[in-house]
């Protein structure tokens, strides 16, 4: 039987944990890294994974080192680009320390996860999988930066899916908000943990995890989660500014649901 290898950065905890997890039920051979070297490691641990390692993703040169390590466990098929920051506010109240950290983390260390596990790849290809997010479809008032990057992200997977080689499949996924350590760390009386809870009933790191891993080796490029939030996302990027009522009550909504 053929051994297989897969990565899921940002994986000690929440959606990046979850898929991993079900990498590992597949039988893949899974590294774990995350910047929490200790979490990754212990997550590595309790999921039966091949090796969990600490990887500051804004580090171009740590995605070819961890593409070596999961080369060394069997075949590279799968890259979860999942590692990510979720600072809310609005742009102006960003500290630089902030706004650096967005992008880099969210932007830049997807890209460099991307071109790893492009190079990294062999003559069977393999997936790409990003975690992007419902923001990056539309406008999300106190998680602009935020969101911009999400949107890159999505122009990036879509782009690149046509710039792949063959038997190189890329993906992003788009969820709403998710029950994580993230969005419990919004600032509770900020617009932005108002719109994530707005909807009602969070998204699950079960459910997430589950729709990041039935990407792979589909021809599928975006994915929304829940299917019918993105149709709503795009008409608020067509006409932002007629979005705005609508923003502002889903907001009054979120804020009547955490009290």
């Amino acid at each position: 039987m053929d051994t297989t290898s897969c990565v899921v950065t940002g994986a000690a905890r929440g959606i990046g944990r979850g898929i991993a997890e079900l990498m590992v039920a597949r039988g893949h051979r899974v590294v774990v890294t995350d910047v929490d070297a200790e979490g990754a490691e212990r997550t590595a641990r309790e999921i039966g994974a091949a090796a969990g390692l600490g990887q500051d993703v804004r580090d171009a040169g740590s995605h070819t080192e961890v593409a070596e390590v999961a080369a060394r466990h069997g075949d590279l098929v799968a890259w979860f680009a999942n590692a990510g920051v979720g600072d809310d506010g609005a742009l102006a109240d960003l500290t630089d320390d902030q706004v650096r950290r967005l992008v880099e983390v969210n932007l830049l260390g997807t890209v460099w996860s991307t071109r790893a596990a492009l190079a990294a790849f062999g003559p069977r290809g393999g997936d790409v999988v990003l975690t992007a997010s419902l923001s990056g479809l539309g406008p999300v008032p106190g998680l602009s930066l935020y969101a911009a990057t999400k949107a890159a992200v999505v122009s990036l997977a879509s782009s690149v899916s046509l710039e792949a080689p063959r038997g190189v499949r890329v993906h992003a996924l788009c969820p709403d908000g998710v029950d994580t350590a993230m969005v419990a760390e919004m600032r509770q009386d900020g617009t932005a943990k108002r719109l994530v809870t707005s909807g009602g009933r969070m998204l699950t790191v079960e459910e997430t995890a589950q729709a990041a891993v039935d990407l792979v080796g589909s021809r599928r490029v975006l994915r929304t989660l829940p299917g019918w939030r993105g149709a709503a996302m795009r008409i608020g990027q067509l006409a932002p500014s007629a979005s705005k009522p609508a923003l502002a009550a889903f907001a009054l909504q979120g804020k009547r649901r955490l009290r």
